[in-house]
């Protein structure tokens, strides 16, 4: 297994960048990507400085970001950035707002850092070394019962066939209601993900899966002991359909409930 501790340092760099621009700049003008879908300044400020600066350094890495796409050769080692995941918090002067860079190798997630720069945290992992918060080393919630179980969701679809998606949506949380002690919303995948690293949620469930959004947390939470998987209770990778995780315990009763929600939610 190729170890890529040598590339964390270029990443944490490139994060300090991007950590100063977001703390610095207010959000700008809006530039409407869909329906309810935005990008503000900030967001393309960011990924213009990381992108260049990791062409600059590792010039033989590809890049994909959310509002600029892809760049270089994807074919092996991919950067993959949300400049800012919580847009939408972010605009509103929420702190719920992350900074997510991802390293792919082919379609696995192998390196990530993400920065809360309103919440003063940062979380890194590299495959094979552990995950840490601020350099500390953290595990993910290890709970065995669901009446006991924090649950993130993701946030509810806007744009092309809204309506049938957060059916499935509005079943899988009735479902959770059920069973589980609290669910939560947050508006940031990567803020999803390295809490459920941390520990201070015990699964995660969010329909769709975008590299930038889920790759560096992906590798923060599975290198904390946290499962990854798709909707089918495959091992997630880039080509998910879906991002599912929790702890080893935790996991198969929340993708149970999923799954029957997902059947029940199908027009007759």
């Amino acid at each position: 297994m190729t170890d890529y501790a040598h590339l964390l340092p270029l990443a944490q760099e490139a994060v300090d960048l991007a950590h100063d621009l977001m703390r610095k700049l207010q959000p700008g003008a809006l530039t409407f990507k869909g329906d309810r879908d935005m990008a503000s300044d900030v967001d393309y400020a960011i990924e213009r400085a990381v992108r260049e600066h990791l062409a600059a350094k590792a010039p033989d890495i590809g890049f994909l970001g959310e509002e600029y796409g892809s760049s270089g050769d994807t074919s092996a080692l991919t950067w993959a950035l949300d400049p800012v995941d919580g847009t939408v918090n972010f605009i509103h002067g929420s702190p719920l707002c992350a900074i997510s860079l991802g390293l792919i190798h082919r379609t696995h997630a192998v390196l990530g850092v993400i920065d809360l720069p309103f919440l003063g945290s940062r979380y890194h992992a590299v495959q094979g070394h552990g995950a840490y918060a601020d350099n500390r080393r953290i595990r993910a919630s290890q709970i065995t019962d669901l009446r006991d179980a924090v649950v993130a969701i993701g946030d509810y679809a806007v744009g092309a066939e809204a309506s049938r998606k957060n059916t499935e949506r509005l079943a899988i949380t009735e479902q959770l209601t059920r069973h589980v002690q609290r669910i939560r919303m947050h508006g940031s995948a990567a803020i999803d993900l390295v809490w459920l690293a941390h520990g201070r949620i015990d699964a995660f469930v969010m329909l769709n899966n975008n590299p930038w959004d889920t790759v560096a947390g992906v590798v923060i939470a599975r290198e904390a002991g946290a499962l990854v998987v798709d909707i089918d209770g495959t091992p997630h990778d880039v080509n998910a359909a879906a991002t599912i995780g929790g702890g080893k315990l935790i996991l198969p009763p929340v993708l149970t409930l999923i799954q029957r929600s997902l059947t029940q939610a199908k027009p007759a």
